[in-house]
């Protein structure tokens, strides 16, 4: 299969030195092996997804996404824009949407951006990587290059809500949507059937304005887990893979419960799949490690 290059959006969740690192380390390790190429946007900023909502206005929130898009558009309008994390997406996606529906809007962004020397003009597709993952190559690709099956291990797809709600995945039910069940078949592990808190929301919003509220829905996200067999938790989003692990200790002593499930990314599944060692998996950035990952990635 011939190599595929995109535009790639690290975001700050995801770099290199962020807490998420081990995130874009699974991504490259899955990448060398499918012959996916990356180029990273030169001088990339921060999204602005986190404190964009918090009195900075709708302009200086839009043109901070713009900025990276018109730059990747100035590197090569050609190549598609691809994040790993699923805020990342959705803010980019947005801002490519509001500004191509909204000639006025557009028109003040790129008079911010000419400041820099840049204009936007919304050519280049914005992608999730599972969007490329499943429509570029599809799961009879994913699956050839499985080495190491997971097998024996029961798995929880936890999509989330930002990769599902307002865009979605082309082709998912917003309700119950299955590409993680299927890439969990795909590596030969077993998806927990009728999972049905995989489109709740974290509460990554509310982690620290109101925790006792996050850890509330992420108490039912880890029950429901549980309920359905499952031995650990894979998701597509930084967010939710941290707020859902992290939180496990504080959630125990909140509500008397007992967990200790892990939580992965689907990059983490594919990676060991295809034969990688436990450290180019990103398998060590685990705060609750996933025992069974790492024996099998050990073989």
């Amino acid at each position: 299969m011939a190599k595929k290059t995109y535009h790639y959006y690290p975001g700050c969740t995801a770099e290199k030195k962020a807490s998420a690192s081990n995130y874009e380390t699974s991504v490259m390790a899955m990448c060398e092996v499918l012959d996916i190429e990356l180029k990273e946007i030169p001088d990339w900023n921060c999204c602005g997804a986190s404190i964009g909502y918090a009195g900075g206005g709708e302009l200086p929130r839009l043109a901070m996404n713009a900025r990276n898009l018109a730059i990747a558009e100035q590197e090569n309008p050609d190549l598609d824009v691809v994040a790993t994390c699923a805020a990342c997406w959705l803010a980019q996606r947005e801002t490519k949407e509001r500004l191509l529906e909204d000639d006025a809007l557009m028109k003040e962004c790129n008079e911010a951006l000419a400041e820099a020397g840049l204009k936007y003009e919304g050519k280049q597709r914005v992608r999730h990587m599972v969007e490329v993952l499943i429509e570029d190559l599809g799961y009879e690709e994913l699956g050839k290059h499985v080495k190491k099956p997971l097998e024996g291990i029961k798995i929880a797809g936890y999509v989330g809500c930002q990769t599902n709600r307002p865009f979605g995945i082309a082709g998912e039910s917003f309700e119950n949507p299955k590409y993680l069940d299927k890439m969990i078949e795909t590596v030969g592990a077993e998806p927990v059937e009728d999972y049905d808190k995989k489109v709740q929301c974290c509460g990554g919003a509310l982690a620290f304005s109101e925790p006792e509220k996050s850890q509330a829905m992420i108490k039912e996200i880890i029950e429901a887990a549980y309920d359905g067999g499952a031995e650990m938790i894979v998701t597509p989003c930084p967010v939710c893979q941290m707020n859902v692990e992290v939180y496990q200790d504080q959630i125990n002593k909140r509500f008397g419960t007992k967990f200790r499930m892990p939580v992965v990314y689907y990059s983490t599944l594919l990676a060991v799949a295809y034969g990688k060692s436990a450290k180019e998996a990103g398998l060590d950035g685990q705060v609750i490690p996933a025992k069974k990952l790492e024996e099998i990635a050990s073989r």
